[in-house]
Formats: C-alpha cells, structure tokens, sequence
C-alpha cells in the first residue's frame, strides 16, 4: 500500500500486527469501522484484501451497505477495501487502512482507476460517523477526476489521515 510506505512506519506495523492475534481488531475491546453504502444505480463489488484476498461481495444499488471493523493484516501491512462497478474488477476505487497501536491511517486510492468511471462521474466521500470527530473528511465531488483528497499517483501522501483508533468511518458513494 502506497500510504504504509510513504509513512515509513512498516517496522512498527508489523510488531503492532505481531502482537495481535489474526481477525482480532483490538486487545482492550475498543473498534471502529467503515460503513461503505452505494447510493450508485448500479451494483457494486467489494472485496477486502490483506495477505490474501476475501471474497468478492455485492454491495447492492440504490443504498446498499457493506461494513467491515478494523482488522490488521497478518503480514505487518495495510488493509484494502477494493470496490469496482463491475465484477471483473476495472477500475478499482480503493479504501486502505492500518492500525498503528491507537491511531488508524486511511486513504482513498484512485491510482486503478481510469478516466469516465463511475465512482468519478458521481463522486464519493468518506466523513466520520459521529460529527463531533476531530477526524478529517476526504470528499470527491462528481465529476472531480483530478481530487485531491483521494490517491492519483503513489506520491501522493498528502490523501493520507489518521484518525483515533475508535472512529466510525462512513464511505458514501454516489453524493
């Protein structure tokens, strides 16, 4: 992931991810998570990826919801959300995380995806679920190929935010 690099923070990932058990979000109880809904008129297919790739998934059109907890990868790296509006995965919409001890980094990748895709042409955003949060918002409007809230090439390290390891996270498609 290009966010696990750029922030040079692999070592301490991997021992963060070593001391966790697999599938285990945290050790003293506390989680937080995404909420992805598709408010696309189309379905949409997810799939989460960490050493190994889950199952692809549908996310259904017109408000169709698809949540995950944070989870650590057991290879030391990031977590990826894959999302694409066909089930032959062109043009990926990538939601990517890793848990380092109480802050979780997020980002929105656009770097597999390709100009007139859907995601672009309605836009997406991702806000914390609880308003009072400190946590910072990354929203592409419809239309905005080139948003500077979200990945569009591997230098991009800006996109990158930290929120407290509890947040709830909303990622909307289609605005």
């Amino acid at each position: 992931m290009m966010f696990t690099k750029s922030l040079g923070l692999a070592a301490l990932f991997a021992t963060i991810a070593s001391a966790l058990p697999n599938g285990i979000v945290r050790r003293d109880g506390a989680s937080g998570s995404v909420q992805i809904t598709n408010n696309l008129n189309q379905d949409i297919y997810a799939w989460s990826v960490t050493d190994q790739v889950g199952p692809m998934l549908t996310i259904t059109a017109n408000g169709g919801q698809y949540s995950e907890q944070w989870k650590t990868n057991p290879n030391g790296g990031g977590v990826s959300i894959k999302l694409a509006a066909d089930p032959e995965q062109h043009d990926v919409l990538q939601f990517e995380y890793t848990e380092a001890g109480d802050t979780i980094f997020w980002d929105l990748s656009c770097i597999d995806m390709e100009s007139g895709n859907k995601f672009t042409e309605f836009g997406f955003a991702v806000q914390p679920t609880d308003e009072t949060s400190s946590c910072p918002k990354a929203i592409c409007a419809a239309g905005d190929s080139a948003c500077s809230a979200a990945y569009l090439q591997p230098t991009d390290d800006h996109a990158t935010h930290g929120c407290p390891i509890n947040t709830g996270l909303s990622l909307t498609l289609g605005q």
